[in-house]
């Protein structure tokens, strides 16, 4: 695993010796000296000193406490546990030049998905061109048939984008990831910029950091766009699985700061195509559902005939044209891990560009080389299941045990569609403040894209924060943290 960081730098602050670093480091340069785009913040710490961050970051979680800022992280018996936000007070901070390359190629990336969401769902070209093996779609847990034909509202699958980016031991930005179906965090985004500039507006007085906060603004222009009855008299509702849900912090804050109505299933009704919102004056119908519900719950009538969080007839509804659902679904098998290693591929075909976002080599298990390959080396990879998310699902080869290597073996054995596999990347590291002493943490970072009438790439994004020492694991439901991403606008 990888050693921890050494920092030379001299002040009054106080840092734990970590080592010899081979990761990537956002704050430090290799001679161990602050990068320019912090060395205003440096300054003003090593000037502040030691108790300032401690004071700072006592605020900041009594301030996450107060306002009810928290997140479920459930345990192996399935309980769920709530606890605050975890946050760390310095900021990960972004160059212009380094956002507009980021920025780029998510909107490249988006605009690819989307497309090849549309064609595999109408025409399927890209498998009789033979661009991607068709049984790979077919067996995918998340490609629906029962969607086939539908047109959703101005061709537009992939609404709500979050692109989990990593940057590997050179400091070249990769693709890890894409979420298109419920992609979450966007609120803990948000609530980070509230809570930094509060606690330390002398940081902000030194930089010039383009905003997040107007998200909710862009989400809501976005859905009413969508709407089947024009915007003017577009009635918008968040559809969420409920309070026990880990998210459902998020679902209440979008819908409360959006002003529109937050929605379980049993408050909606469909007839005649139409669905209507349960009202204390009546019913009211309703032209788009921003669902925060898995696909395999959204319709019984459709999917699975057991679930009690969707509502019955809603796909017939959609189909129909009478209402808008966002993200569309079907929308997850374009960020299904197995179909990820195709995605340059996609963007190649569809846009006839080069990806501008590189992607982790990826081992496809149902190839034989690659399948042989993986097996005689898991201690060096990191195996993830291809429907999972959230860090379920994952075998970290250097800190799994032979018992665990042995099982998964098993698994990708009986089932190699279900797994893919790729090199351990020693993701980069930024300095926390953490009880009381400088460290460095691995981290990775999700931007949110927006697609309405165009294609919105938040200048931000959540910055998650493996808080264990030496962790690689930076998932909120996995107990990792996060930080306040400044993207700096241009001088």
């Amino acid at each position: 695993m990888l050693t921890q960081f050494q920092s030379s730098t001299a002040g009054p602050l106080r840092n734990r010796h970590e080592g010899p670093l081979t990761a990537f480091h956002e704050f430090y340069q290799d001679d161990f000296r602050p990068r320019g785009h912090y060395l205003p913040m440096w300054e003003h710490i090593q000037i502040t000193g030691q108790q300032m961050l401690g004071a700072k970051a006592h605020d900041a979680h009594l301030a996450l406490h107060n306002e009810g800022v928290t997140f479920t992280v459930y345990s192996d018996s399935d309980e769920g546990i709530e606890r605050v936000w975890p946050f760390d007070i310095l900021p990960r901070i972004i160059p212009a030049a380094e956002w507009r390359q980021i920025e780029a190629g998510i909107k490249q990336r988006i605009r690819a998905l989307n497309l090849f969401l549309k064609d595999l769902y109408h025409g399927q070209r890209i498998l009789k061109d033979g661009v991607i093996p068709p049984e790979l779609i077919y067996r995918g847990k998340d490609f629906r048939r029962e969607i086939m034909d539908i047109d959703p509202p101005h061709d537009i699958y992939t609404h709500i984008s979050g692109v989990d980016l990593i940057r590997d031991e050179a400091g070249q930005y990769l693709v890890l990831e894409d979420n298109l179906r419920t992609p979450s965090g966007v609120s803990y985004m948000i609530e980070n910029r509230i809570i930094e500039r509060r606690i330390l507006p002398e940081f902000f007085a030194r930089y010039r950091v383009r905003r997040v906060e107007h998200y909710p603004e862009l989400l809501l222009q976005a859905l009413r766009h969508l709407s089947p009855r024009g915007e003017d008299s577009a009635v918008i509702v968040v559809l969420t699985p409920g309070i026990f849900n880990s998210a459902y912090f998020e679902h209440t804050f979008l819908a409360k700061e959006m002003g529109v109505e937050l929605a379980e299933g049993r408050d909606l009704v469909c007839k005649n195509n139409k669905v209507y919102l349960k009202t204390t004056q009546g019913l009211r119908q309703v032209d788009v559902i921003y669902r925060r519900v898995d696909d395999d719950f959204l319709d019984p009538l459709v999917f699975r005939p057991d679930s009690m969080l969707g509502v019955a007839g809603v796909i017939n509804a959609w189909r129909a044209g009478q209402v808008a659902i966002v993200n569309a679904p079907g929308a997850g098998i374009a960020d299904d891990k197995a179909v990820y290693a195709y995605v340059p591929d996609i963007i190649r075909y569809y846009l006839g560009e080069s990806p501008i976002l590189a992607s982790v080599p990826t081992y496809q298990m149902t190839n034989a080389q690659d399948l042989a390959y993986v097996l005689d080396n898991m201690q060096t990879m990191v195996i993830k299941a291809v429907a999972e998310s959230g860090g379920y699902g994952m075998l970290m080869g250097p800190s799994s045990t032979a018992v665990q290597r042995a099982d998964f073996a098993r698994k990708i054995v009986e089932n190699p569609r279900n797994y893919i596999a790729q090199p351990v990347v020693q993701i980069s590291r930024h300095l926390c403040y953490l009880d009381g002493e400088l460290e460095s943490r691995h981290l990775d970072l999700r931007p949110f894209a927006i697609y309405g009438r165009e294609i919105e790439v938040v200048p931000g994004g959540l910055t998650r924060v493996a808080m264990t020492k030496g962790s690689l694991v930076v998932n909120s439901s996995q107990g990792g943290g996060s930080k306040d991403t400044w993207v700096l606008a241009d001088s």
